[in-house]
């Protein structure tokens, strides 16, 4: 039986630094992706340290995480904030002044590996945006607008999540959704990609975005409760243009027939062929659940008014 270690247990500074070729700690945050890691952690090795945050998978996740050389903590969550990737800044014992934030289906490659070596020796950035390269039903979408980046590279201590709801619980997943990582420091943006399975099973796809239309339909209700850092902005980044265009458009008649419409059509999904099709069906559905749950929690507390 595998044995998980605990923050308390892992000591600062057992790595090597000068044995390594980068000093970035790597944390992956996993769920039941033994699929998946094998291919994230291969492309893993040349990094300082590399955590494997887990949620008590059933699957062999843990064993294949270990035989990579990767430290296993176990993350419980009870409801509330910190999530996930926030608690592990939070209480890992990092070794290292850079921090890249992975999912456990994404992969590094060597030309991007090759940047960001250059890019931490850079003392006028503190965090970097890497965009996704999405593959989706073993094919990469190239239109769509299925593309998006992640501020994934900080410096240790220079960033956080937002927090958009503090009041949450594991019918919201037990990792952040769509807050976003804020830098307290000036950003720039990588060339390369990581490269990202974005669907290997579509019955764990539909399990993951129907806990994020949960966590979506609460946060539009609990605005209130909000102390988001990431301002809406239709001129800003990426994150920022896509949360303005969600409230100023999600509640609209029609916005997922809309979306639909100019994923597939105007921004050509259908040149993806059959997986571009059900990505951007998929897409549209999930803004139909997101409406859906709100109308129920508005139906319910007025019920309960």
């Amino acid at each position: 039986m595998i044995q998980t270690e605990k923050p308390e247990s892992i000591e600062r500074g057992r790595v090597d630094a000068g044995a390594c070729l980068l000093p970035v700690s790597v944390i992956v945050a996993a769920r039941n992706e033994a699929h998946n890691l094998p291919r994230c952690l291969d492309g893993l090795r040349n990094f300082g340290e590399v955590y494997v945050i887990d949620s008590h998978s059933t699957d062999s996740t843990c064993e294949i995480a270990a035989a990579h050389g990767a430290n296993v903590v176990q993350f419980d969550y009870h409801g509330g904030w910190p999530k996930k990737r926030q608690w592990a800044l939070d209480t890992l014992p990092l070794a290292f002044g850079w921090v890249l934030l992975l999912d456990a289906d994404e992969v590094m490659t060597p030309a991007l590996e090759s940047e960001i070596s250059r890019a931490i020796s850079n003392p006028n950035h503190d965090g970097y945006r890497i965009a996704l390269q999405m593959h989706f039903l073993g094919r990469q979408l190239r239109h769509s607008d299925a593309s998006f980046w992640k501020l994934s590279l900080f410096r240790r201590g220079k960033a956080r999540y937002e927090c958009r709801l503090k009041e949450q619980d594991s019918s919201m997943a037990d990792m952040e959704v769509h807050e976003h990582v804020v830098c307290d420091g000036p950003t720039g943006r990588l060339t390369n990609p990581l490269v990202h399975r974005n669907v290997e099973s579509l019955f764990r796809y539909i399990q993951k975005h129907n806990e994020y239309s949960n966590w979506e339909a609460k946060v539009w209700l609990a605005r209130g409760d909000s102390e988001q850092d990431l301002r809406p902005d239709l001129w800003g980044t990426q994150a920022q243009r896509r949360r303005w265009l969600r409230r100023k458009f999600l509640m609209v008649p029609g916005f997922p027939l809309l979306f639909f419409v100019y994923k597939y059509i105007v921004r050509l999904g259908f040149l993806d062929g059959v997986p571009g099709l059900i990505y951007c069906c998929l897409q549209s559905i999930q803004f139909m659940q997101i409406k859906a749950k709100i109308y129920e929690l508005q139906v319910l507390e007025h019920g309960r008014g």
